[in-house]
Parts: C-alpha cells; structure tokens; sequence
C-alpha cells in the first residue's frame, strides 16, 4: 500500500514543513504505528510518498531563511537563492521552484547537510514505523547520484526496501536499476491503455507493449509500474467511453508486466475530474461503508480474483512478454516463465467472440482458463481456437 504524504505540511501534503513530523492534519505517530503494523500483519507491505525535491515555505530551514536573510546559516540548502531580487511573495530574494510554483522551494541535494538531513529521515522512518520502500515524487527532478547514494543507504537498513520512482516522460533506462530506482510509473503506457478502449482499437496498446517489452523491449530487464489513474489524473471511470470496459481494462492493467497500481476508491469505478484550479475532486474522503452500499462492487469482485491470479503466478510477476493477436476489438499476448505458460485473450465488443493463432514454443497441450477452470481449450500442432470470448471480458488461459 502507497500513502500519500505524511510529513508536516501546509496545504496538499507535497509541501513538506518538517520531514520528522507526522502531519497534525491525518493523526499522530501511535495511529501511524498502528496502521503500519496492521498491514503488516495482514500481508501487506506500505512505502510512504516522499517529496526530497523541494519543500514549502513553511519548511522550517527556509523559514529560518526568511527571518534572518543572509544571515541564516541554511541559505545554502535551497537551490538559486540569490539576495538583491524579490520573489512573487515578496521576499527580499529569489529562488529555484518546482515549475515555476513559488510555494514549492528546490532542495539544493549537492548540499552534504541536505543530504545527511533527508536519509537520517528514512532511517527514522524505517527504524521507527517499519516503512517497507518510499514512493519517490518528482524523481525525473532527482540527480542519478542522489538516488543511488538513497538506494545504498536504504538497502543497507532493510535489504528488501523499494523504491519507486515518479517519472512522467524520458528513458526511463536512466534512473531504474539494481543500483538506482526498483521502479517506476510507467507514464508511457497510460494514454495507450485508454486510447485502445475509446479509439475500439488495440492497436496502439500493443506498439507499445511490443516496443517496451518484446524480445527486443527496452525496458523488458525493468519491473515498471503501470497505472490507469492516480492523484494527477482523472479517475478510469471518468474517462472511459464504456463503464464495461472497466473489466478488461484492469485485466490488462494485471496481466502485463510490471507492478500494476490502482487508486484508491478507483475499485468501485468511483468518477471524479480534474478543475482548474484544483485536484480536490481526484482526492475526495471515501465512506467505505458508502462505497460498499452503492458502488461497483462487481468491479471489486473482479479486481479481488486478477489480483489473486497475479500474486500466484511466476509468469505474470517475472515473465516474458509476447504479442499473439491484434484485432479491433480483441487482443491476446503470452506471459511464460519456466514454470507457466498464460496467454491472456480480452474482447472489448458488446458481442461475444472468437480468436484462433499460432503459440509458439507449444505443440500439443491443454489450456485451462484460470476464470472459468471447467473451460479447457486444446492446442493442436501449435493452433489453438478459443471460442467464446464473452462480451467486455477475457480469458487466461494456464498451457499444461
């Protein structure tokens, strides 16, 4: 489970004022224990949003900047602070912000101070809540010798901790290693995901499927993570033409590689828009009673079953990818380990159908659905037909 920010903050949360404070706002540090360690005795693991970026105006070392001016012994610790210039809020200096948003302050990380600052954080965080991994924002912003000295730190505390990145556009090559980031927010593949839906067209979800993850994948050696909506964008359920294409939408979202992420509330299909001028409608309070009462829980149901099928299957958590079928409105791939064999088949058509195509590497075998075992389907010198595909649905096939 990722939380959001947690640390002392002003407004949204990613304007940190104190990174060894839980924020007043959402509770204390006995119900954060609390928490944590309830998820962990439930088999779930939890990595905390951090934001070492930058921070807000009420970060306490900036404020000691903005009392003493140049006196203050941590002008140094913010990028571009230069005195003779007024900022928009009218202080008697300038600064480096986050895209030009004033109230979010650069960190200077070439600072050792900073530095030794934002990992004696992590290591109280771990030390003292049991953090499993960080969720890192703004990591395009982030220089590839900070996170890998982050990484070396982190790993020497808790040898499994994680860390993933958020990175909206580049190589993702760059930052995503064994000595860098364990992840990152696959970005690249999210307006294909939804473009296949709407367009009726699998075509671009497969190019890029093909071209990130195929035998000759750039990214096919990184574990990414894929997503259909977060807190930056409008909720799947808002987007979407079709609310039925929610089911082979999230199908997909499991069954290709990577770390799937879903949002929370998002597994009741609940809806919510971007404003202008705010994100609050992406973030609301949920009454889960509410939700259970009134939302999609088929929806539920099913997100419950794909995610039950990806924690005990090697091939979809570690497998190779390949391209099977592309049609319209259908489109199959295989993800193999060597020690399974699945070929997924989705149909996004109001109307049920078929598909029929080589597998390679497969002779002669039975293919059970994992969805519905008491469909078993043969494969015949290297042929399989499956028929039906049921309407907005899919079939994962296990190859015996």
């Amino acid at each position: 489970m990722q939380i959001g920010p947690l640390f002392e903050a002003t407004s949204h949360g990613y304007d940190t004022a104190d990174y060894y404070q839980v924020d007043r706002r959402i509770g204390d540090r006995n119900s954060l224990r609390n928490l944590i360690s309830t998820l962990h005795q439930n088999g779930i693991r939890v990595i905390f949003d951090a934001v070492f970026n930058h921070v807000g105006r009420d970060f306490w070392a900036f404020r000691d900047v903005r009392q003493k001016g140049q006196f203050s012994w941590y002008c140094h610790w913010f990028q571009g602070l230069q005195f003779g210039k007024r900022s928009p809020f009218g202080d008697p200096f300038t600064y480096k912000s986050w895209k030009g948003h004033y109230h979010l302050v650069k960190l200077n990380l070439n600072n050792p101070y900073v530095k030794e600052h934002l990992l004696r954080a992590v290591e109280m965080w771990i030390s003292e809540f049991d953090i499993d991994g960080l969720r890192l924002d703004a990591a395009d912003c982030l220089k590839v010798g900070f996170i890998s000295d982050l990484k070396k730190f982190c790993k020497k505390l808790k040898p499994d901790f994680w860390l993933l990145g958020e990175i909206v556009k580049g190589d993702y090559r760059k930052k995503s290693s064994k000595t860098r980031l364990d992840s990152v927010t696959n970005y690249q593949l999210y307006g294909d995901l939804l473009a296949s839906f709407n367009q009726k067209n699998f075509s671009p979800i497969a190019k890029a499927l093909k071209w990130q993850f195929g035998s000759a994948g750039i990214y096919k050696n990184l574990n990414l993570s894929p997503f259909v909506d977060n807190h930056d964008l409008d909720r799947v359920a808002s987007r979407l033409n079709k609310q039925a294409h929610l089911y082979p939408l999230y199908a997909l979202l499991f069954t290709i590689p990577g770390t799937p992420a879903l949002y929370y509330g998002s597994e009741f299909a609940i809806k919510g828009k971007k404003k202008k001028q705010s994100d609050a409608a992406l973030r609301p309070f949920l009454d889960l009673g509410k939700l259970y009462r009134q939302g999609d829980t088929d929806l539920l149901a099913a997100l419950k079953i794909f995610s039950q099928i990806r924690k005990n299957s090697s091939a979809l958590a570690q497998g190779e990818y390949l391209e099977l079928y592309v049609g319209q409105e259908q489109f199959a791939f295989a993800r193999f380990s060597r020690s399974e064999y699945l070929v997924i088949l989705l149909n996004s058509s109001d109307y049920p159908s078929g598909m029929n195509f080589q597998l390679p590497g497969i002779q002669n075998a039975q293919a059970v659905d994992l969805l519905n075992p008491q469909d078993i389907f043969l494969v015949r010198n290297g042929q399989i037909r499956v028929e039906p595909l049921w309407p907005n649905w899919l079939r994962i096939l296990k190859i015996y």
